[in-house]
């Protein structure tokens, strides 16, 4: 089982290699090839991510994407796990998560 992407997450997914592509296809790919691994693990042990609740509250958890500066945002306790995000770490992180406290 894997994480699934909200539309916003699938968007910025998109756009990040999309982006990418334009220098350097080998790396989006990469990239990509990254984050779908990533939900995988997220879908497997959906604990995986770091609390932050100085920054957004549980059940959402963060998961730094290991060699590209990518943040992985998603709800734990979805069933399967929804991965909400995927942030640059130059974002203003903040503000965004902001959006998601309730």
């Amino acid at each position: 089982m894997r994480a699934v992407f909200s539309p916003a997450a699938r968007r910025e997914l998109l756009e990040a290699v999309r982006w990418i592509a334009q220098d350097n296809p080998a790396a989006a790919r990469a990239l990509r090839d990254a984050i779908v691994a990533a939900a995988t693990r997220i879908g497997e042990f959906p604990q995986l991510g770091t609390e932050r609740p100085d920054l957004v509250a549980p059940p959402v958890r963060l998961l730094l994407l290991s060699g590209f500066p990518y943040l992985i945002v998603y709800d734990c306790e979805a069933d399967p796990p929804l991965v909400l995000r995927v942030l640059h770490g130059a974002r203003d992180l903040p503000d965004i998560f902001a959006e998601l406290l309730p």
